[in-house]
């Protein structure tokens, strides 16, 4: 793919777990992460208008950084717009990431399973196209959180950590039926793995949280392997170590910019104020 990137992108940080699993397969491969804070969180948005400023949003990024993939690290994102962005820009490459209901569906023992989501993406005519179509065996519990996300950006921003919220938020996955208890909760959402330590030590009992972010991972290095060489690519300066973060709100706040670091980004300060003010929320 020589110089052209891989463009990660989600409402918020997120999706930096799904760049870290790409980064192992793809260890040489540059990337460009994105996160339209000026619109988190996506679950606040009318459908129509979100659409909208996806398609926009990403139209830009694609002219600005013309990247070999873009993975759409945001269920609440991809399950709304990806086929709307494919249609919008045949030419461009997207990933996106969807509820992982198939392999919970293949792996779960006691057929009790749980997805954890945003309300949005629980509410997705996609969600219940996965379900009948690669669950319908067995009973699944949607849990439509309209904190999680946000508590995830706060614990790494800040160290943030409102146990008793975050409690209340995960309790309803927990099902007990004809015993039988649930023994598999799907992330559906990026930010939510950021929490998973936490989710492990106030779960009523164990259960595997799935985390599709090694999945998408091995899905990009499939689809590397294939994507034509011979378009135009994005003259990386050989002066730039690291990879680029692009925020649509503008510069982080220093705990951000810091993390950032932690992943190997930093700020790209070409993506300049006027683009980042046509996309303020």
């Amino acid at each position: 793919m020589a110089g052209r990137p891989i463009l990660v992108f989600d409402s918020g940080i997120g999706g930096l777990t799904v760049l870290r699993e790409i980064r192992r397969v793809l260890p040489e491969q540059r990337f460009v992460y994105v996160a339209d804070d000026a619109g988190f969180p996506y679950g606040d948005w009318d459908e129509a208008r979100l659409r909208e400023r996806l398609i926009g949003l990403i139209g830009e990024l694609l002219t600005a950084y013309t990247p070999a993939i873009v993975v759409i690290a945001c269920n609440t994102a991809a399950t709304l717009a990806l086929a709307d962005l494919r249609a919008a820009y045949p030419e461009a490459c997207f990933v996106g990431t969807v509820p992982a209901i198939k392999p919970a569906a293949e792996q779960s023992r006691s057929g009790l399973i749980s997805v954890l989501a945003t309300p949005a993406t629980i509410q997705r005519a996609y969600t219940r196209h996965l379900i009948d179509t690669f669950a319908a065996h067995c009973e699944l519990t949607l849990v439509g959180s309209r904190h999680l996300a946000r508590l995830a950006e706060a614990h790494v921003r800040d160290g943030a950590c409102d146990t008793d919220m975050i409690r209340g938020e995960i309790a309803p996955c927990f099902v007990e039926k004809a015993q039988q208890k649930t023994d598999i909760v799907v992330l559906a959402c990026t930010h939510y793995p950021l929490l998973a330590d936490l989710f492990k030590q106030l779960a009523p009992w164990p259960v595997f949280w799935l985390d599709p972010a090694p999945a998408i991972a091995r899905h990009v290095f499939n689809i590397a392997r294939t994507v034509p060489r011979d378009r135009p690519t994005l003259a990386w300066p050989n002066d730039r170590p690291t990879d680029w973060a692009v925020f649509t709100a503008g510069a982080p706040e220093a705990p951000v910019e810091r993390l950032m670091q932690q992943f190997g980004l930093v700020s790209d300060n070409t993506y300049t104020a006027t683009q980042r003010g046509e996309f303020a929320r």
